[in-house]
């Protein structure tokens, strides 16, 4: 692989291609077996990250890599703090901190507490964090995960300024949309191997993906028409503590799909959030096949068959040091015990067919969950909650960070639950998932529903115009 002065080089490949590997060797935090690298002709090597920074090379992780219990600016310095008389100088450090948030159009306060931001800004601060480096080189691995289109566009603003003052900037992305928009030249990973280089008009998504899978993929999901049953899921009223003035009223029938679109902070994920429990419920009641659910308590909606995957799988959908087994029988672990003991041989059985029926690239049911990349972690914590057998399933971001094979997977499995007839909820910041997948969409802005359209009547501008509040359009609810 060869990077140019001034240049943006997007790097995709399915989840395993060996993508956040590669950029983690060359960011120092892994060492390689073979190989040379060089920079301005000169061969290097890099024992730890420091020794990468001194280089110029500064990489923004696909995960979070931050402290939550430090605040903005303290993240962004860590490890680099402006000295005074052999004291922090604390002034510096705010002064600067807020120097690269304005960069990027961000108004945080640098001293919030990093663990009180939501997913977005914790990226946007990350992004600051790498830009504060003054990098050569700069790795950007999924940057836009967690971003609305108006921070995209902020950052690829960002990203023009970069390259014209000389910067060279690495682009690792699922999302091929912002590959074609933004990248001069494409390399393409496949099994850990470079699988083809694309440039200038060549650059494209059918382009992209044929080197990616070795094979045509549809670009654009084709639901089969749906055998809608009951009413299954019914919210009447429904306030949280995020948005205590905006109430939500909706219905899901069994073996349907409804999307919801919005921008971020609209409220999606603190309404999965408060129909599950995890989120305090202000008001109003949420039903499962017309038995009532008590605000809070999350045990009682997986016993009347609900399930909530989670936008942050990190944080809040595996534990990651734990075995693939482990981890699928989380929340089962009553229905493998028998006398108060762990069925070890009934915990592996399920783990096998979980593992087949969901296709886990894993070594095996006992690798850590830690190792695996983005997309298989996303297939175990699926995997965890179809072991329930749910009735209504909820989805946050379900394909964040998964690349087009494994959103094919996903999709069909999807498909495959709503025939059985579980009612699936879902959260997409794709516009393209949500116009394929959805048989109604739901938009949301500031807690509520703003907006609610039939398959026939989906288009890209109406939706956005409902989510910004140009469009007045009130559906009824089903």
């Amino acid at each position: 692989m060869e990077l140019f002065p001034a240049e943006v080089l997007g790097i995709v490949g399915e989840n395993g291609a060996g993508k956040s590997t590669l950029m983690k060797i060359l960011a120092g935090i892994h060492q390689p077996d073979s190989g040379d690298i060089t920079i301005d002709g000169k061969a290097v090597s890099f024992s730890n990250i420091r020794a990468a920074t001194a280089s110029g090379i500064a990489l923004i992780h696909q995960e979070l890599n931050l402290a939550d219990n430090l605040d903005v600016a303290e993240n962004i310095f860590l490890g680099r703090e402006p000295h005074r008389w052999g004291f922090i100088d604390w002034k510096e450090l705010y002064r600067g901190a807020k120097e690269h948030l304005l960069r990027l159009d961000e108004d945080v306060d640098p001293r919030t507490k990093v663990g009180d931001l939501p997913i977005a800004r914790k990226q946007m601060v990350e992004i600051a964090k790498a830009l504060s480096v003054n990098a050569r080189i700069l790795i950007m691995d999924e940057p836009t995960s967690s971003l609305s289109r108006k921070e995209t566009d902020q950052l690829f603003r960002v990203i023009g300024e970069l390259k014209s003052s000389g910067v060279s900037i690495i682009y690792v992305s699922h999302r091929l949309g912002e590959v074609t928009r933004i990248a001069d030249r494409v390399q393409v990973l496949r099994d850990g191997e470079n699988a083809g280089e694309l440039r200038g008009e060549d650059i494209t998504h059918d382009q992209m993906v044929r080197l990616m899978v070795g094979r045509d993929v549809k670009s654009l999901w084709e639901r089969e028409p749906i055998r809608r049953g009951g009413p299954l899921l019914k919210v009447e009223g429904l306030a949280s503590d995020a948005f205590p003035m905006a109430t939500v009223d909706l219905t899901i029938h069994a073996g349907e799909i409804v999307g919801i679109a919005g921008l971020v902070g609209a409220g999606r994920t603190e309404l999965l959030e408060s129909l599950f429990g995890v989120r305090p419920r202000l008001g109003g009641s949420v039903s499962i096949s017309g038995k009532s659910l008590t605000p809070g308590v999350p045990r009682e909606a997986i016993r009347l068959g609900m399930a909530l995957v989670p936008e942050d799988r990190k944080r809040f959908g595996l534990i990651a040091q734990m075995s693939v087994r482990e981890n699928l029988s989380l929340v089962v672990l009553r229905d493998d015990a028998h006398l108060g003991f762990l069925d070890s041989s009934r915990e592996n059985h399920r783990a096998a067919i979980l593992i087949a029926q969901l296709g886990i690239g894993t070594s095996g049911p006992e690798q850590s969950a830690l190792y695996l990349s983005g997309g298989n972690q996303q297939k175990v914590v699926l995997g965890k909650w179809l072991a329930t057998e749910p009735k209504v399933l909820l989805l946050d971001e379900p394909t964040r960070g998964i690349d087009v094979g494994a959103k094919e997977e996903i999709y069909r499995l999807m498909e495959e639950l709503a025939g059985r007839g579980v009612a699936i909820l879902f959260v997409s910041s794709e516009m393209e998932e949500i116009l394929s997948m959805s048989d109604r969409v739901l938009v949301m802005r500031e807690g509520a529903i703003s907006g609610e359209l039939s398959r026939e009547e989906f288009d890209e501008e109406r939706i956005m115009s409902l989510a910004t509040g140009a469009d007045s359009i009130s559906a009824a609810r089903r």
